[in-house]
């Protein structure tokens, strides 16, 4: 049995869907630890990884040494857990506590954020994700106005930013989660019980399928 150091705070669990399922994360504190279930030893640790409470925790679908962190200290980070002295990025577009963190399944550079600010904020984290220039698609399948448009897209540096903030809410959003069936839609959930659904919008979801 893995035991965790004891805190008052622990507020995270999460599995990696990489590593054979043997890997999972902890927020405790401030902190994030991983451990490794078949030696059950710590793998990693991130002391004060957040300036305040861990609230939660996702692993990259696509990426497996990549975590993302959100907190109480209004931020989101993103970590390599092969080289956790620094987040990989930082995100700061939060107003209060953020609770939530959800990579889509699909397409790792949508990222979803819930928070105390009663707002939910879609994320292209696009530089390190797994399709940094766009979706890999056979070049048989394309027309040349398709391929031209591929290339010069190609030669774009990523560039990572806000796509939407939604503001639907009037209460703090406790969670946010994608679909499983469709990848472009995802909900959120506050703490007045209202549920909302949205969509990522569409001239975001051709330009990164084309």
């Amino acid at each position: 049995m893995l035991q965790a150091p004891h805190t008052p705070w622990s507020c995270s669990v999460t599995w990696s869907p990489h590593h054979n399922c043997s890997q999972v994360a902890t927020a405790n504190d401030t902190a994030i630890r991983g451990w490794d279930t078949r030696t059950m030893s710590q793998i990693y640790c991130i002391e004060s990884a957040h300036g305040q409470l861990v609230r939660d925790l996702d692993f990259n679908p696509n990426k497996q040494y990549y975590l993302a962190s959100c907190g109480d200290d209004c931020k989101v980070k993103f970590w390599d857990t092969r080289n956790v002295a620094e987040p990989v990025k930082t995100l700061e577009e939060h107003s209060h506590w953020v609770w939530n963190v959800r990579y889509n399944h699909s397409h790792d550079q949508l990222v979803l954020t819930g928070s105390s600010d009663s707002r939910v904020i879609l994320s292209n984290m696009v530089s390190i994700s797994s399709e940094p220039f766009g979706h890999l698609v056979d070049d048989d399948d394309l027309s040349d106005q398709e391929e031209r448009r591929l290339e010069e897209k190609s030669q774009e540096p990523p560039q990572d930013s806000v796509i939407a903030t939604y503001e639907e809410h009037e209460d703090s959003v406790y969670a946010v989660d994608w679909s499983s069936a469709d990848p472009w839609l995802f909900a959120s959930l506050s703490y007045d019980g209202r549920l909302v659904i949205n969509r990522v919008p569409r001239a975001l979801k051709y330009h990164i399928l084309l």
